[in-house]
């Protein structure tokens, strides 16, 4: 051991805080590393195969597997029914892929098929066994017709069939699902139709038996009516125009016959009677042609050709004492009066025949007015009537249609036509887990190993107040430094400074032997 001549002592400068050059502190390292060669091997050797004990039965080892779904719309059936089929359109798969494989029906599955009920676990047990069934499972959707699952564990058999597992339980739940949702779109469109159908039978029902009660609620009553209003009132205008020419005519003639004489001198009034009863009589005979025994024109005549027998019958009564007297005997007809006679009393029955005539079409026209006032009245009923069969009319033919093509959408499903699952890359067996490796956590254990013996002797080195170099001693006691003495070593101390560098060789090469011997077993058995 080496020993330095020293002056008296003196109080240390300010300068001997500071830090030591590199050039002073590495041969300070070099001869404390020598000094405590073998409690660094030790501590390296200890630390190196706790490190290694720790990676072969602590370190937990994760396997992962994953499998990749490939969820293809059919591309031939679409286009041919196009309009007829509903396809089913899914834009986030990995979301539905997530809600799918996380319910409780395929997590109870998965239990089974990871072995995990083998113990029986209790339902608390068993909802955080699934709990870290769903953190160790990734679902992800690379593209949009792309579900891939992967699942991590620390077994690689349990891993491989699980995912395997959980790729099988998406197609079959997600093929179930969609076609349950087919079916059961299927069945309530169904439901709809038959109660629209009891629907559209009702409001046909009562449409029919409010027209049968009502004669006027007929369709085209209200413009049948409006036209044949529009008629008879053209027809009444047409008749009092009529009627008042012919009035005018009537006051014509009888002004102009009241300036004639019915008879002249040439003729007795016996024969006037006789050719007025005449002429009457061929009036008579032309309206019975025409007209019943009622009618005002033949009443008159009738009337008219009794007072004339009754004045003839006078006449005659009053004719026995006058007889020889001559007073008559060469009186006669006036023609000119007999005319304006014939024409006034045609135009009475004119006029009385075109008073008869507007009469009639001022009652028709009064009863087509009450009418088109009944169909007014019922046109709000038979309106709302028609309004709710046109409605459920419509609403039941679309439904029809849905209803076909909820019924080809469904078959379609059933079928597995419209959406195609298939596992496009299947779940392999994990052969070599992921993460922190047993190559690399002894790795790291060397390292660590390697650098912790080190620092403390670079600590012990940096921070020991002890001066273990002429130059630090120097620089603290601030005087010329003398001489230095080297260490001696007697015989006993080289054999013990032999035998711990031995010792301290064969425990390295133990702890490397040790690994080599380790890393080629894990080898073999992978």
């Amino acid at each position: 051991m080496s020993s330095l001549a020293l002056p008296p002592r003196r109080p240390a400068s300010a300068a001997s805080n500071e830090p030591m050059p590199l050039t002073e502190l590495l041969p300070i390292l070099l001869q404390e590393g020598r000094r405590h060669a073998l409690a660094m091997v030790l501590m390296f050797a200890a630390i190196a195969l706790l490190t290694l004990l720790a990676g072969l039965y602590l370190l937990p080892k994760n396997f992962v597997a994953s499998t990749t779904i490939l969820a293809q719309e059919s591309g031939i059936i679409q286009p041919l029914l196009e309009g007829r089929a509903v396809a089913t359109g899914v834009t986030d798969r990995a979301g539905m892929a997530r809600q799918v494989i996380f319910s409780r029906k395929v997590m109870e599955d998965i239990l089974g098929t990871g072995g995990w009920l083998q113990d029986n676990p209790s339902p608390v047990q068993r909802d955080r066994l699934m709990e870290q069934i769903q953190d160790r499972t990734t679902i992800t959707g690379p593209r949009e017709d792309l579900v891939q699952i992967s699942y991590r564990d620390s077994d690689a058999e349990r891993t491989f069939k699980v995912t395997e597992r959980l790729g099988t339980l998406f197609i079959n739940e997600s093929l179930a699902a969609k076609e349950r949702e087919s079916r059961e779109a299927y069945e309530f469109i169904d439901n709809q139709v038959q109660g629209y159908h009891r629907k559209l039978t009702e409001a046909e029902d009562n449409l029919q038996a409010y027209r049968s009660r009502n004669a006027d609620a007929q369709p085209g009553s209200a413009t049948d009516v409006n036209t044949r209003i529009a008629s008879l009132r053209t027809q009444v205008e047409q008749t009092r125009m009529s009627m008042l020419e012919q009035q005018s005519r009537q006051t014509a003639l009888a002004s102009q016959l009241s300036g004639e004489s019915a008879v002249t001198a040439v003729q007795t009034r016996e024969n006037l009677y006789r050719a007025q009863l005449l002429e009457l009589q061929n009036q008579l005979d032309r309206l019975l042609l025409s007209y019943t025994e009622q009618y005002p024109d033949v009443v008159r005549i009738r009337h008219q050709i009794t007072d004339i027998h009754r004045a003839m019958q006078e006449e005659q009564r009053l004719d026995q004492p006058l007889q020889g007297n001559g007073l008559f005997e060469d009186a006669q007809l006036n023609p000119r009066y007999q005319e304006l006679r014939s024409q006034l009393a045609e135009a009475e029955r004119e006029v009385a025949a075109s008073g008869s005539r507007l009469g009639i079409a001022e009652s028709m026209l009064n009863e087509e007015l009450d009418r088109s006032r009944r169909i007014v009245t019922s046109e709000s009923a038979l309106a709302e009537l028609t309004r709710d069969y046109e409605v459920n009319r419509d609403i039941y033919q679309d439904l029809l249609r849905r209803r076909e093509n909820a019924r080809v959408s469904m078959e379609l499903d059933q079928e597995q036509r419209g959406l195609t699952m298939r596992v496009q890359d299947p779940a392999t067996m994990p052969l070599r887990p992921i993460g922190l490796r047993f190559m690399h956590f002894a790795a790291g254990g060397l390292l660590m190993a390697i650098t912790l013996p080190m620092g403390l002797v670079f600590l012990l080195a940096r921070f020991d107040p002890r001066v273990r170099s002429a130059p630090q001693l120097a620089r603290r006691i601030s005087v010329p430094l003398l001489t230095v003495i080297p260490p001696y070593y007697t015989p006993r101390e080289r054999r013990h400074q032999f035998a711990r560098a031995a010792l301290s060789f064969g425990i390295l090469a133990a702890v490397f032997v040790t690994y080599g011997l380790i890393y080629g077993y894990k080898q073999m058995n992978a």
